[in-house]
C-alpha cells in the first residue's frame, strides 16, 4: 500500500505548526499563518506538497464542517430573521460591486465579457474566512454578524446562477431560461427539505439515536446527516459548503445540537486549515515580484472599493457608522468560491492567463490581510467618530425611536448584549427590581422595547447614553461587555459620572481583574474562573465535604488566583463560622403558646437558659438586627440564633408550645 498523501500531511503539519507558533508569538492570526503555510510548501515555491489534489479534498471536508456547525449556531429562527438582509442586502452589495469593476475593467482596455465577469468575480467574499473569524470572536449573532451572514449566504446562492452565466459567455448555445427554471424548482425543494428536516424530521431522529446512549452511534449519525445532506444539495447543483450550511439549520433547533457542535468542534478546525493551506498554495509569488506595483496596487484598490461598498449597502441597511465599517472590512476580501470560477472562466478563455494570475495573487494577498483588516475596524470606526459626522450617518438611517426612561433612583443598570445581562434584566423584571438596560444591537433593543422593558441603545462608552440610563443615580451598574478595552472604558465613565455607583463587571479571563479593579469595578466576575470554580464546588459537595471545609477550600483558591484582590470578592469570603466547626447560624420560627411568646428577651432569660446568642429577629418585612433585653418575641416572628446543635435544640424547646 502506497501511502501518497500522508507524507503531504506530516508536512503540512510540521510546517504549520512552526509558522503558526512564530505568528502565535508575534500575535498574528493563525489564518495567516495556514496562508503562509501553503505558500512556502506550494508548487510554486518549494514544492514539498505532491499530491495537491488529496489535500484539496481535505481543505474542502474542513469547509463542509466549518459551514455545517455556523449552521448549528445560527439556527433557522435567526436566518428567517435576516431574510430581507440576504436578499436585499445580497443583491445590492453584489451588484454595485460587480458594476463598479465592470466599469472599472473597461479603463484596462478588457472585453465586455472579460470586464463583466472580472466583476462577478471582485463580488464575492470569502464565506470560510469571514465565518470562522466571526466565529472564534463570538460576534456570529452580532447586529452587523447577521448582516455580514447573510449578504455571504446571498453570494453562497448565487454561485450556481454564475457557473451558467459563465457557461453562456462561452456557450451561447446554452437555454438559459430551461436551467433557471430548473434551478428555482431545486431550490423551492431545498427550502421545503430544509423546513421539514428542522420542525419534524431531525429533531425526532436524532432523539431516537440519543436513547441508545452510544456517543459514537450519535456522532455517526451526525456526520451522515452534515455530508448526506451536503451531497444532496452538490447533486442538486449547489455547493458542499451551502449544503452543510443547510444541514446544521436542519438540527440547529434540536436539543441535541450543542452536543454535535462542541464534538465536532476539533475536527472542523483541523480539516479547515487545510482550506487556507491549499489557498496558499495557488500564489505564485514570481508573477507577484515580477509585477509587484500592480499587484499591490490592485490588492489596494479592490480592498477600498469593496469595503466601501459593503459599507454603503450597511449603511442603506439602517447600520450605525460602527455598524458600517465592520461590515465594509469584514467583506473586503475575494471569497474561495472565486476560485472556482475563475478556474472555469480561465477554461473557458473568457479570462486571460495574465488575468487569471493576476486575480489569483489579490485574491490570496486580500485574505490574508483579512484578519488584520477585521482587528483594526472598530479602532478605525471610534477614530471617525471623533470628527464631526451627519447624525445620520453616526445613529444610520432608521435609528431606534427613543423611550422616556422613568426618573428612576437607586436602580440597577444593565449594560451589555450578552446571554448573561439579558438574563439579569429577566430575572430583575420578575421580582420588579427597578433597572435599565442599555443595549448596543439594535434589534435586541427593539425587542426588549417591545416587550415594555426600560432599555436604552447606544454605546455605553458614551456619557449621554449612560446619562439616558440614570447612571448618576443609579446604586448598582453591571457592566457585562467582556472584551477588556469597553469594559475599562465604561467602568471609568461611570465611575466619573456616579463614584458611590457600586460596580460589578464581568471579565473573559482572570488576568484581566487587576485592570478592572484598577478602572475603579468593586466586583469582578472572571467568567471561566467563576465557572472552574463552580464545577469545583460541585464535585466536593457530590463527595459530601461539609460545607464549611468547601468554603475554606474555594476561599484559599480565590486567594491563590486573585491575590491581593480576593479581599475584594464577596463570594465565599471566610468567616469566623469556618473556625468554630459545630456552631452554625439557625433560624427558630416564634409559635403561639410557646414560652417564649409575648414575653421580651431578658424574660426569657434565653442566654442562660440555652446559651444561644440571639442575633436578629424578622417580624414580617421587617428585620430587627440589634435586638435589646425589651425587645419581645411575637408569634409568627423567625428568631436568628448562634450556637451548636445541643444548644439550638434547646432553644427550640423555648420557641415550641
Amino acid at each position: 500500500m502506497e501511502l501518497t498523501v500522508l507524507p503531504d500531511i506530516v508536512i503540512i503539519f510540521a510546517l504549520a505548526t512552526f509558522v503558526n507558533l512564530l505568528f502565535t508569538r508575534l500575535k498574528i492570526p493563525t489564518v495567516v499563518g495556514y496562508l503562509m503555510t501553503g505558500i512556502i510548501a506550494g508548487p510554486h515555491l518549494l514544492a514539498l506538497v505532491k499530491e495537491e489534489h488529496n489535500i484539496e479534498l481535505l481543505a474542502e471536508i474542513g469547509v463542509v464542517l466549518l459551514l455545517f456547525t455556523i449552521g448549528l449556531e445560527f439556527s433557522l429562527k435567526h436566518l428567517l430573521r435576516i431574510r430581507r438582509i440576504v436578499f436585499f442586502g445580497g443583491l445590492l452589495q453584489v451588484s454595485v460591486t460587480a458594476v463598479t469593476f465592470y466599469l472599472l475593467s473597461s479603463f484596462f482596455h478588457m472585453d465586455w465579457k472579460g470586464g463583466l465577469f472580472i466583476g462577478f468575480l471582485a463580488a464575492l467574499s470569502s464565506s470560510a474566512l469571514v465565518l470562522k473569524l466571526l466565529q472564534e470572536r463570538s460576534e456570529l449573532t452580532s447586529n452587523y454578524g447577521r448582516t455580514v451572514l447573510g449578504i455571504l449566504i446571498f453570494q453562497d446562492l448565487l454561485l450556481v446562477p454564475l457557473l451558467l452565466f459563465a457557461n453562456l459567455l462561452s456557450n451561447n448555445s446554452v437555454d438559459i431560461g430551461k436551467e433557471l427554471l430548473v434551478l428555482f424548482l431545486k431550490a423551492t425543494g431545498i427550502i421545503g427539505l430544509v423546513y421539514v428536516g428542522n420542525r419534524w424530521f431531525f429533531p425526532k431522529v436524532l432523539h431516537f439515536i440519543a436513547l441508545a446512549k452510544n456517543q459514537e452511534l450519535f456522532m455517526m449519525s451526525i456526520f451522515l446527516i452534515c455530508f448526506g445532506i451536503a451531497l444532496l444539495t452538490y447533486k442538486l447543483g449547489l455547493s458542499l459548503a451551502f449544503g452543510a450550511f443547510l444541514a446544521g439549520l436542519m438540527i440547529s433547533e434540536s436539543e441535541y445540537s450543542h452536543n454535535a457542535f462542541g464534538n465536532l468542534m476539533p475536527f472542523k478546525d483541523i480539516f479547515t486549515s487545510f482550506f487556507f493551506v491549499s489557498i496558499g498554495m495557488l500564489l505564485d509569488l514570481s508573477f507577484v515580484v515580477d509585477n509587484i506595483l500592480l499587484v499591490v496596487g490592485s490588492v489596494l484598490l479592490l480592498i477600498v472599493l469593496k469595503t466601501i461598498i459593503a459599507s454603503f449597502t450597511g449603511f442603506i441597511l439602517g447600520h450605525t457608522f460602527r455598524g458600517i465599517v465592520l461590515i465594509g472590512f469584514a467583506l473586503s476580501q475575494v471569497g474561495e468560491f472565486s476560485f472556482l470560477l475563475a478556474k472555469v472562466g480561465f477554461d473557458a478563455a473568457i479570462l486571460s492567463s495574465f488575468s487569471y494570475h493576476l486575480f489569483l495573487a489579490v485574491a490570496v494577498i486580500t485574505m490574508a490581510l483579512t484578519p488584520l483588516l477585521m482587528n483594526i475596524s472598530l479602532p478605525v470606526a471610534n477614530s471617525f467618530l471623533k470628527l464631526r459626522l451627519p447624525d445620520f450617518l453616526v445613529h444610520g438611517l432608521f435609528p431606534l425611536k427613543e423611550i422616556d426612561i422613568p426618573d428612576f433612583k437607586n436602580h440597577l443598570v444593565i449594560i451589555g448584549k450578552d446571554s448573561s445581562a439579558l438574563k439579569l434584566s429577566v430575572m430583575a423584571k420578575q421580582y420588579d427590581i427597578q433597572h435599565v438596560s442599555v443595549v448596543f444591537d439594535p434589534t435586541i433593543a427593539k425587542e426588549k422595547m417591545d416587550n415594555a422593558d426600560n432599555v436604552v441603545y447606544g454605546d455605553a462608552v458614551n456619557e449621554p447614553i449612560l446619562l439616558k440610563a440614570h447612571v448618576n443615580a443609579a446604586d448598582v451598574v453591571v457592566v457585562s461587555v467582556g472584551d477588556i478595552i469597553p469594559s475599562m472604558a465604561i467602568i471609568e465613565k461611570v465611575k466619573k459620572i456616579n463614584s458611590s455607583a457600586f460596580v460589578i463587571a464581568r471579565a473573559r479571563n482572570i488576568e484581566n481583574v487587576p485592570e478592572l479593579f484598577k478602572m475603579g469595578a468593586d466586583q469582578i466576575f472572571p467568567e471561566k474562573f467563576e465557572i472552574a470554580i463552580d464545577f469545583f464546588n460541585r464535585v466536593l459537595m457530590k463527595r459530601l465535604y461539609p460545607q464549611k471545609e468547601i468554603n475554606r477550600m474555594l476561599a484559599h483558591i480565590r486567594s491563590m488566583s486573585l491575590g491581593t484582590f480576593s479581599e475584594k470578592d464577596m463570594v465565599n469570603q471566610p468567616s469566623i463560622l469556618d473556625e468554630l466547626p459545630n456552631v452554625n447560624i439557625s433560624a427558630i420560627s416564634v409559635e403561639e403558646n410557646s414560652f417564649a411568646a409575648g414575653k421580651n428577651l431578658g424574660e426569657t432569660d434565653l442566654r442562660k437558659r440555652t446559651g444561644v446568642t440571639l442575633l436578629a429577629i424578622k417580624r414580617g418585612d421587617e428585620i430587627i438586627e440589634r435586638p435589646t433585653l425589651k425587645t419581645m418575641f411575637l408569634p409568627g416572628d423567625t428568631a436568628y440564633v448562634l450556637g451548636d446543635p445541643e444548644q439550638v435544640n434547646l432553644a427550640v424547646e423555648l420557641f415550641s408550645p
